[in-house]
């Protein structure tokens, strides 16, 4: 069904992926990566939705700019193209390995994940991404790993979890200019007692609660495998959690300055996103062949 949003007429994301010819998960990559763009529903669509964060269509001018691309759908569907390691290391011409090595090092980051019945991650990667990595850091592609990365993987440390939550709090953080909406995002990968110890109004928690975006579309089967999708969702790393701590408490400030009236809603109030540049939160480090030092990751 076409509905008028703002004066303009949308789809739903359903409908949307049906004419971009687009499968459920690919679409919703689609709109996460900003190929596709979206809108905020209107607020009568259905109760309970989160403001900018919560129900979203399609424009239809929107669709029909894809459509009239060369090679649609084909191209639509390269540019959020996903691989799994296996698949990255093909494109890199490189083996299983080493690509897992990259990638727990950081040199490019999963875009999504799935959990498999034993609990196991499986993380996929933009092929472009990969593509790009690969003529950009030839040297990395052979040879001896650069020490500090050595050091850094010998360690255990593993940037993959980190990087999916840093990316998927910047597209998320980019769909809103609420002050309240964009706390709850940076609220929704933090511990709970971390998030306590914050937000330290019942008040203000409640809020939050009602206003946390969905991370991500995984399904779970078993008790291993839903234990492995929280663990995915939540920050651990001691200097990742001052990070979002950190951010959290600026949210906070700022929604308490531009917004106070809001604790005292029965139910979230939807707003409507500006489109602009999201702020950066892909904090990863930035291996080169140069390497000679550990990133600083704060």
């Amino acid at each position: 069904m076409t509905v008028v949003c703002d004066g303009q007429q949308t789809l739903t994301t359903g409908r949307a992926a049906r004419e971009l010819e687009l499968r459920t998960g690919e679409f919703e990559l689609a709109t996460q990566l900003g190929e596709v763009r979206t809108v905020v529903a209107g607020a009568d669509d259905r109760p309970g939705d989160t403001g900018s964060l919560g129900r979203r269509r399609v424009p239809a001018e929107e669709i029909a700019r894809l459509q009239a691309e060369p090679g649609f759908p084909d191209s639509l569907r390269e540019r959020i193209r996903a691989v799994s390691t296996t698949e990255a290391a093909a494109l890199m011409g490189i083996g299983p390995g080493r690509a897992v090595r990259l990638t727990r090092a950081g040199c490019f980051g999963p875009v999504r994940f799935y959990v498999n019945r034993f609990g196991a991650v499986v993380w996929l990667y933009l092929a472009a991404e990969v593509a790009d990595f690969a003529d950009r850091e030839p040297d990395l592609m052979r040879g001896n790993t650069p020490a500090a990365m050595r050091v850094m993987l010998d360690s255990g440390q593993d940037w993959r979890a980190r990087q999916w939550r840093s990316r998927r709090v910047a597209q998320l953080m980019g769909q809103t200019d609420d002050p309240w909406e964009a706390a709850a995002v940076i609220a929704a990968v933090l511990p709970p007692e971390e998030l306590a110890s914050v937000a330290e109004d019942p008040l203000e928690r409640s809020l939050l609660r009602r206003l946390r975006p969905t991370l991500a579309s995984v399904i779970t089967v078993t008790p291993a495998a839903r234990e492995s999708f929280e663990r995915v969702l939540t920050a651990e790393d001691f200097d990742e959690v001052l990070w979002y701590r950190v951010h959290l408490s600026r949210c906070l400030e700022r929604a308490r300055r531009e917004d106070p009236g809001r604790l005292r809603t029965p139910a979230a109030v939807p707003s409507t996103a500006r489109p602009g540049q999201s702020p950066s939160f892909l904090n990863s480090p930035s291996w080169t062949t140069e390497t000679s030092s550990l990133p600083s990751r704060s």
